[in-house]
């Protein structure tokens, strides 16, 4: 990324721990997960999707 952003973001419970959950299956941190899926439905590669 060459510039990043932070925000804050307010989700519904089930939909954190929902995130979670598939972000420790992933072995991801619960931002990259975020960022995987948000890329993945935009449609371009996730730069880091090699890493936990």
């Amino acid at each position: 990324m060459d510039h990043e952003v932070r925000i804050t973001l307010r989700l519904p419970a089930d939909l954190h721990t929902w995130l979670t959950t598939q972000a420790k299956s992933a072995r991801r941190s619960l931002n990259s997960e975020i960022l995987h899926r948000l890329e993945a439905e935009r449609g371009t590669p996730f730069a880091d999707d090699e890493s936990p």
